[in-house]
């Protein structure tokens, strides 16, 4: 929020703020409601006709994202006022910040640091005022907006009922674009039946331009068990699986979310096990560099679905190794973290080690993630390099050496990380030692081919 700034008191009742640096502005009444800051009323009417009076502190809290004028705000806690009180120099404070200054002994003003010759506090009314006034008006028209935005949603949720062809597709895109916004329309659908009707219009016969809107809209909402299990017949899964392949980058994303959304949580089902066809869906968006959104909802997704060990060797069968080890150097930390996690489950497979070690660039690329990135990339990168290691010792472990693994060893095991990792490494270097004589290794341990 912006820095207040000082003010001074007016015998007429009125709050002079220096808002430019170029002398005193005046924000009386009148000047307020001229400016447009202060408006009237100052509650909202009630069905009975009754003005109910609103509350200055849920009205702050609720309207915490916007911009507050900085006359309104405390010089102490940089917060809206609620209770403002003036002392002796003019300066305007929240009464409890500047009781709480008083008590801990400061007999200054907080702002200017002058000594005070009164420690009494007058509140200030005409400024509280202004607050409450320009409160009141933005929550009642953020009030009316989402009142608007529920009104709204129930409209389209019954035109969905009658509409067939481009009047759907219209309702679609108009309802997605609410419940991306809004928190109370998704909450009107959701209490209207919304999450039956929109996952209703998904099925077999389907048009791809009506899918891709209904699941823009669903990845908006919160699904509960009966509607994720609604959405977990073949019919629909093969659906999404098509326009994972087909759609935009857009819906390969909502597509690619929902998925992921639904298998969360849950046992996999022998008729919802993920296909070759989703499978090789997930590689294309991981692979395309354009788009970082879709790369993390890809491997998200690629991490579910390898915690089912069956599926697991289907992910190796179609080439998800090489491809993964070939993009860790471009990935982001969030990215990195789940690539290596499928690569290390991928590691506890026959085939999974075979396909590490025959990656021409595996072992330089994960050597270089140790210690670079965090403490659960290091575990992971080095849980893949040991398998490796072990499956092949003379061929893999020495590659892993030229390619400066002992020397990353041995700052792991000097480091501040937890005991097993520190172990697993020991036994790593351990293993790498076996095929060098002892001068020749220590010379591959120091520590400048790390920095280097």
């Amino acid at each position: 929020m912006p820095m207040y700034q000082p003010s001074g008191r007016r015998r007429d009742g009125g709050v002079m703020y220096d808002v430019g640096g170029d002398g005193g502005h005046v924000l009386d009444l009148e000047t307020a409601v001229k400016d447009g800051i202060l408006g009237g009323g100052g509650g909202v009417v009630c069905g009975s006709g009754v003005t109910e009076k609103l509350d200055l502190k849920k009205m702050i809290e609720d309207l915490d994202s916007i911009d507050v004028p900085s006359v309104f705000i405390c010089p102490i806690s940089l917060e809206p006022m609620q209770d403002p009180v003036t002392i002796c120099t003019g300066q305007t404070y929240e009464r409890s910040n500047i009781v709480k200054w008083f008590s801990m002994g400061h007999f200054t003003c907080p702002t200017t640091m002058q000594e005070l010759w009164d420690d009494s506090i007058t509140p200030n009314k005409t400024l509280y005022q202004l607050i409450y006034s320009w409160f009141s008006q933005k929550y009642l028209v953020m009030k009316k907006r989402s009142e608007d935005v529920q009104g709204r949603a129930l409209e389209v949720l019954e035109t969905l009922k009658k509409v067939k062809g481009q009047a759907r597709i219209q309702a679609l895109k108009e309802l997605r674009q609410v419940v991306s916004i809004h928190a109370s329309a998704k909450k009107t659908v959701a209490d209207n039946g919304g999450i039956g009707l929109i996952s209703s219009l998904l099925g077999p016969f389907t048009s791809h331009a009506v899918g891709s809107e209904v699941i823009g809209i669903l990845v908006n909402l919160s699904l509960d068990s009966e509607s994720k299990s609604n959405l977990m017949q073949p019919a629909k899964i093969s659906l999404m699986v098509d326009m994972l392949n087909e759609g935009s980058i857009e819906t390969k994303i909502n597509c690619t979310k929902l998925i992921e959304i639904l298998m969360e949580g849950r046992d996999f089902e022998s008729e919802i096990v993920p296909s070759l066809s989703l499978l090789v869906g997930l590689l294309r968006l991981v692979k395309d560099k354009r788009h970082q959104n879709g790369i993390l909802a890809g491997l998200a997704l690629l991490k579910t679905i390898c915690l089912h060990e069956p599926v697991r060797n289907s992910v190796v069968s179609i080439g998800a190794v090489p491809q993964l080890v070939e993009l860790l150097p471009n990935l982001n930390p969030a990215c990195l973290e789940l690539a290596l996690y499928i690569l290390e489950v991928l590691s506890t497979l026959p085939q999974g080690r075979l396909a590490l070690k025959d990656c021409p660039n595996m072992i330089p690329n994960v050597v270089k993630l140790l210690m670079r990135v965090s403490e659960s990339c290091t575990q992971l990168a080095l849980a893949i390099l040991s398998a490796v290691c072990k499956l092949a010792p003379e061929e893999c472990a020495s590659l892993a050496v030229e390619a400066g693994l002992a020397a990353k060893l041995l700052l792991v095991i000097q480091s501040g990380c937890n005991p097993v990792l520190k172990q697993r490494a020991a036994e790593l270097l351990k293993l790498c030692s076996l095929n060098y004589t002892a001068t020749i290794f220590i010379s591959k341990c120091k520590l400048t081919r790390t920095i280097q």
